[in-house]
């Protein structure tokens, strides 16, 4: 295992990335992890961004020099109770045959078409094992295959069967290996290979589980906590990515659990990791204003993941929420904050 630290790490003389035009929100992100979605439409070079506003979801639609083109609202389903609703989670999901834009909220999941122009299926949550005290509420986003895992409250993992087009989506299978709450999940192309670890879940105990997907989903790997949540996890060429409540992101073999790397990236808590999966390249944001770009590769020797830190970037007085790569070479990415009005862009020089 091999410790590195981000302190003392400086950029070569001229900055890597520069500021751009900022895409303007209609009201600040909301103090959640994970608060940035990003989708690319090479095809119309467009960009799609989703952000969390309290009760509604923000989507807007930029072209490269980010000229605002189109933006949309979207609001949580209501169910029973008085109070609004709020939105926990906006995340694209890009599936074999179609893209679909997935909404979680403390009343349940809403799955939307791509650009959110109409709601495909809604799925409420059941509360009933719930104390009075305890909030309900989906959160974790992620899809694999023709399948899209939605994390909950409880522990549990939903998993919906996605047809090819039209809104029978089923609830095929619920996965229960979480003592607590979940809090973001991953996956990665299983690459056509058998037996191939493909999606990782994470909770607030800190604990990630590692999955194969498939008709019916495979526990293969249980890694431990440590007694911090895991706030956000990545999964790349078989890596477990995983950043924590203590500043701290872990490098893990998806298939034995082995701890490879540990970063001190961060002075507070990590709130989003992403993967430019072309490339190898790891984006960290947290709380301490801070995101920083690291580069992962295989030791040809050993095999192992090596890590070398490649950028950083402070977004000063601001409590960063969310940070996502918009294209999968990683020449670009966007931090989101909060009670920040806008959506910041970076790209390479």
């Amino acid at each position: 295992m091999v410790a590195a630290d981000s302190e003392g790490r400086k950029d070569p003389g001229v900055s890597m990335f520069r500021r751009e035009r900022s895409i303007p929100l209609g009201g600040s992100a909301a103090a959640l992890c994970n608060n940035l979605s990003v989708l690319q439409l090479p095809v119309r070079n467009l960009t799609h961004f989703g952000v969390v506003h309290g009760p509604s979801a923000q989507l807007l639609s930029a072209a490269p020099e980010g000229v605002p083109l189109a933006q949309r609202q979207l609001h949580a389903k209501e169910g029973a109770g008085v109070s609004p609703a709020l939105i926990t989670q906006v995340h694209w999901c890009v599936l074999p045959f179609r893209v679909l834009l997935v909404l979680t909220s403390h009343r349940g999941i809403q799955v939307y078409e791509s650009d959110g122009s109409v709601m495909v299926y809604w799925h409420a949550l059941d509360s009933g094992d719930a104390s009075p005290v305890q909030a309900v509420f989906a959160r974790g986003i992620a899809c694999s295959a023709h399948f899209i895992c939605v994390g909950t409250w409880s522990g549990r993992v939903l998993v919906f069967d996605i047809p090819a087009k039209g809104p029978n989506i089923v609830l095929s299978e619920e996965l229960a290996a979480h003592p607590t709450s979940i809090t973001d999940i991953a996956s990665e192309p299983a690459q056509g290979q058998d037996c191939v670890a493909d999606m990782v879940t994470a909770d607030d105990s800190g604990l990630l589980c590692v999955w194969q997907s498939g008709p019916e989903f495979t526990l293969s790997t249980r890694i431990p906590g440590f007694g911090v949540p895991c706030t956000s996890v990545q999964l790349w060429q078989g890596t477990v990515a995983a950043g924590y409540g203590n500043g701290q992101v872990r490098l893990y073999e998806a298939s034995t659990g082995i701890l490879h790397v540990q970063i001190n990236a961060h002075a507070r808590a990590i709130c989003a990791l992403d993967l430019a999966p072309e490339v190898g390249k790891l984006l960290s944001a947290a709380e301490d204003t801070f995101v920083h770009m690291w580069k992962l590769s295989r030791s040809p020797e050993s095999g192992h993941i090596e890590v070398e830190h490649c950028h950083g970037e402070s977004v000063p007085d601001t409590q960063v929420c969310g940070a996502r790569f918009c294209d999968p070479s990683g020449r670009a990415f966007a931090v989101t904050g909060y009670d920040l009005a806008e959506i910041l862009r970076f790209s390479s020089v």
